[in-house]
């Protein structure tokens, strides 16, 4: 049982109407996670302006989506992990590689190291040395896309805290924890 109450998009107001609006274009209906979140009109804007912005952001939505459950499974959040499994899939991602991702690993070898790179942050709190860094731009990837990927762990971060601490309920078809 979630331990907010979930936001109608029928009875909301003003903004959050408007945001619950927008999420439900997107999805076809507005997932508990959002309808949870939607008791904080602040946190609401903030969320889905995140999810905007890094949709069409330099990493692209297949690399987004399995950072999500890289940090996800390393969270234990099942709600992020299966909305971003389904996400991932949507994206053109396998399902192959988003049970991989799960655990920081792709076929890639790029994208393996981008993976890690974000398990790590989230392991370490932010506190990678400046080799891993370096070693990821010797494998292509840009500083754009480096601080895109600590801004994805970052928002994912949140939406892990706010589903696993509001015992929010999963409303995408399950993933196992890996």
């Amino acid at each position: 049982m979630t331990l907010v109450p979930l936001v109608d998009r029928e009875t909301a107001t003003g903004t959050v109407r408007e945001q619950l609006d927008s999420i439900h274009a997107a999805f076809g209906t507005v997932p508990a996670m959002f309808r949870a979140v939607a008791n904080s009109p602040a946190a609401l804007t903030s969320m889905w302006a995140a999810f905007g912005a890094f949709g069409g952001g330099a990493l692209g939505p297949a690399v987004g989506e399995q950072i999500a459950v890289a940090v996800a499974n390393r969270n234990a959040c099942e709600y992020c992990l299966a909305a971003h499994t389904a996400l991932g899939r949507r994206a053109g991602v396998s399902g192959a590689d988003m049970q991989a991702a799960q655990l920081g690993e792709s076929p890639d070898p790029r994208t393996a190291a981008l993976l890690g790179f974000a398990l790590k942050l989230v392991e370490e709190r932010g506190q990678v040395a400046p080799e891993e860094v370096g070693g990821l731009r010797a494998l292509g990837w840009s500083d754009e896309q480096i601080v895109e990927a600590i801004g994805q762990v970052a928002l994912n971060l949140f939406t892990n805290y706010i589903n696993v601490a509001l015992k929010i309920p999963v409303d995408f078809p399950k993933v196992a924890l890996r």
